[in-house]
């Protein structure tokens, strides 16, 4: 029987100790030491023995490492860390991500790397099946968001350009405000313009409002040629998905390519309870989804999946005399994306799911999703409270009645310097409000419902 996903490491202090502290108990610096007010001062003191002609041996720069280093990152895998979008790696995919360290694996090409790559696409066939993709889809592991929808638009782009036989004066792509910022930044890398979709209510891209947005910007534009949408499968700031269907009705009908970013919502493709609020993504040309986020593998590792891969291959594919000479064999992901070296990091979610099986992960991330309902529910329940959008996934915003921004981030920094748990504020069409992420499987209910008795005792009179 396989183990259970739950059978995570013991989790650790939130913050540990203060850099400060740590270099005065263990650092074995000079007392008359003089310390700088930041905390990279005291880093820097740390260090400065270490890179010499001669070095310091391994054994002292691993003591650097476990009583200065490590100390000063946060870690991201406590399940209480509720920010941003943290990580919950199991210990299979955690420890398998040393192995392929330590086995000096090229995944860039089938002829250097057959046995990984074989395995990594068993990872995305896997995730391709979840979206409804046909069998003749594919992909690539790449580093994060950022890479895949970097390279997917590229795709697109060139998708768009041969279709159409030339050039125009400018490319465009379609997207809302709530998308993440690795688009607009894949945009300026590219040199394109962002056509601005608005949202509905609720925070997502609704058919209408893209099918309003493209007309509209034809009309000021006319020169300027759209060739893909980005949708959200789980935006990063409230957990909400785009409607997807509807998106996919206006691509088709403008011959527009269709990416799915969904870095950290994807992963409830494998969910019972969320699952259907991503119906229309099996219509999707493209899609990103991040294990390291939601589906319980290491840094770094994002999946990104086409539903036809042979355009990635036209843009991505590099050529050179010392390169053509590989054979390139059946797959080669290094013409997926805008990589050519590449470390094979689909292997340990591949080695999770071989190790606990699918179901595991399904009841991994719906336990997310009940510890976010049950403290949406709880939000609602109390007086002093307010809930602003029902959870879509596991991402719950709410504001403390009374409460204003420097309010907020006071209690926030207080709780993490303590180590208790680590929540930060964010804003909802303007207004500051607190915000929850759930990620981990053994993040408690309970645990996470003391924060509102903490806010409600911390609360201005």
């Amino acid at each position: 029987m396989a183990p259970a996903m739950h059978e995570w490491d013991d989790e650790t202090n939130l913050f540990a100790h203060s850099v400060i502290g740590y270099a005065i108990e263990r650092l074995r610096l000079p007392k008359d030491t003089q310390w700088g007010a930041h905390p990279a001062d005291v880093l820097r003191v740390a260090l400065e023995h270490v890179i010499t002609p001669e070095g310091v041996g391994g054994l002292e720069a691993l003591r650097v490492f476990r009583d200065v280093l490590l100390p000063a990152c946060r870690p991201m895998d406590d399940p209480m860390n509720l920010a941003y979008v943290p990580t919950a790696p199991s210990v299979a995919s955690t420890m398998f991500d040393l192995v392929v360290s330590a086995s000096s694996i090229f995944g860039g090409n089938w002829e250097a790397g057959a046995g990984a790559i074989a395995a990594e696409n068993q990872a995305l066939r896997w995730l391709a099946d979840l979206a409804g993709f046909p069998d003749t889809a594919g992909g690539v592991f790449v580093s994060g968001g950022s890479a895949a929808n970097l390279s997917a638009l590229a795709t697109a782009r060139d998708a768009f350009t041969k279709r159409r036989g030339s050039r125009p004066a400018r490319y465009a792509v379609a997207a809302t405000d709530e998308v993440h910022a690795s688009v607009r930044a894949a945009a300026r890398v590219m040199d394109i313009e962002v056509v601005a979709v608005n949202t509905d209510e609720h925070g997502r891209m609704t058919g209408e409002a893209l099918a309003a947005a493209l007309a509209a910007h034809d009309r000021e534009f006319p020169d300027d040629s759209v060739f893909a949408v980005v949708a959200t499968g789980g935006t990063t700031n409230a957990g909400v998905v785009d409607q997807l269907d509807a998106i996919a009705d206006v691509c088709e009908q403008h011959d527009l390519w269709l990416h799915v970013d969904g870095a950290y919502g994807l992963a409830a493709l494998c969910s019972t309870l969320a699952r259907h609020r991503f119906r229309g993504i099996e219509r999707a040309d493209s899609f990103g989804v991040d294990p390291h986020k939601w589906l319980f593998a290491p840094y770094d590792s994002a999946a990104l999946v086409y539903r036809d891969p042979a355009p990635a291959a036209a843009t991505h594919a590099q050529h050179g005399a010392y390169l053509d000479a590989v054979d390139r064999g059946d797959w080669n992901p290094s013409d997926y994306a805008y990589h050519l070296s590449r470390r094979a990091r689909g292997l340990p979610l591949w080695f999770g799911l071989a190790t606990y099986g699918t179901q595991a992960y399904t009841d991994a991330v719906d336990s997310a999703l009940r510890t976010a309902q049950a403290f949406a529910g709880e939000v609602e329940r109390r007086p002093g409270f307010r809930l602003l959008l029902p959870p879509e996934l596991s991402v719950v915003l709410f504001t403390c009645d009374g409460w204003t921004a420097e309010q907020y981030t006071a209690w926030s920094k207080h709780h993490a310097a303590a180590g208790e748990y680590l929540v930060v504020p964010t804003s909802w069409r303007g207004e500051p409000c607190l915000r929850i992420c759930v990620v981990h499987p053994r993040t408690d209910p309970q645990r996470v419902i003391e924060i509102l008795d903490d806010l409600a005792a911390a609360a201005p009179a």
